[in-house]
């Protein structure tokens, strides 16, 4: 806990250097991490430091050295594994890549008062850049409509970020889908259900569209079951309705947890899995090898996107920034939820 000074304030950077008999010019270096100070005096002014409990104003150093050391994070109150995985791996590579701290705002909605109120906080604390990790369409019209005044780089589909004009990064989600299905054609399937995701989701809609144009390019007929959400709830309602009845050899479900949820359905329907139909999933959360059957499914680099994300943005920091959107390559993990159809 922060000692008070004689007027009742927080200990400053002038108390600091009082107590450890220095000039608040020798205390700036070593807040600063300079090599201008010698090591004893450094030591008594960390120990200074501590005993006062002084913590210093991002605002004010952010004055004197147009560095705050912190970015900004808008993202949704979603817990699912891609949105919190992304959150995690960026706020890790902003400390470990680039030395800074992360403030983070959840949003319920993307509507352009909740990024202006969030902007509002971020610039109080005088962030020098913005990542938005905005998994909605909804987010595209609501970042047009506001403007940022520091660098800013969306995790979002390269046509949002065009729209809204920010820097985009992402996986590539159709990519990763079309070597899922293409997975199961080259086994031999021809009755291949997507199971998708919910509306408005820009990965749901990346992962349908290459679905199709697989099954599109190899002659094959469209089944699909639209899920109202990502969980294994959903999945599990929509594998009761395929039990019921025609059958499908093969499922590709957006992601992994709607892939445990069909494949609880078909056991609970006396189907088994890969023997009566092969499951494909996307994501390779941690628990997917782990699945019974051990699940086929498209793993994302969560560690390497938030690399990337931190990257671009330090880079637009310093003036300079790609023109075109950043995405990264998917890569199918088959594992023993899928084989051959019976013949």
């Amino acid at each position: 806990m922060a000692r008070r000074s004689a007027s009742g304030r927080p200990p400053g950077m002038m108390d600091v250097a009082a107590a450890a008999g220095v000039s608040h010019q020798t205390v700036s270096r070593v807040i600063n991490e300079t090599d201008r100070v010698a090591p004893e005096t450094r030591e008594r002014v960390l120990r200074a430091i501590a005993e006062l409990g002084y913590r210093r104003n991002s605002v004010a150093r952010a004055l004197v050295t147009r560095k705050s050391g912190i970015v900004g994070v808008i993202t949704t109150t979603s817990a699912l594994y891609g949105p919190s995985s992304i959150l995690l791996a960026v706020e890790l590579a902003a400390r470990r890549n680039a030395g800074y701290f992360t403030s983070v705002a959840p949003l319920e909605q993307f509507t352009p008062d909740a990024i202006t109120n969030a902007l509002d906080h971020f610039l109080g604390l005088a962030v020098e850049g913005v990542v938005i990790i905005a998994p909605l369409a909804e987010a595209s019209d609501a970042l047009a409509s506001v403007h940022i005044p520091v660098p800013v780089v969306a995790v979002t589909s390269a046509e949002i970020g065009r729209a809204s004009g920010v820097l985009a990064v992402s996986e590539d989600h159709f990519g990763g889908a079309r070597q899922a299905v293409r997975h199961l054609i080259d086994l031999g399937h021809r009755d291949i259900v997507h199971v998708s995701g919910p509306k408005g989701w820009y990965e749901a809609a990346a992962r349908r569209s290459a679905w199709r144009a697989e099954m599109e390019a190899a002659h094959l007929p469209l089944r699909e079951i639209a899920a109202d959400g990502w969980g294994a709830e959903q999945g599990f309602q929509a594998g009761l309705a395929l039990a019921g009845g025609p059958v499908p050899t093969a499922v590709f479900a957006a992601n992994d947890q709607l892939a445990l949820g069909v494949v609880q359905a078909f056991d609970r329907s006396g189907l088994r899995v890969p023997d009566d139909v092969s499951v494909v999933g996307f994501d390779d959360e941690l628990s997917a090898a782990f699945y019974r059957p051990p699940l086929t499914t498209v793993r994302q680099d969560f560690s390497k996107l938030g690399a990337y994300v931190i990257r671009t943005l330090m880079t637009a920091i310093e003036g300079e920034a790609p023109s075109e959107a950043l995405v990264l390559p998917t890569r199918l993990v088959v594992r023993a939820s899928t084989a051959p159809p019976r013949p």
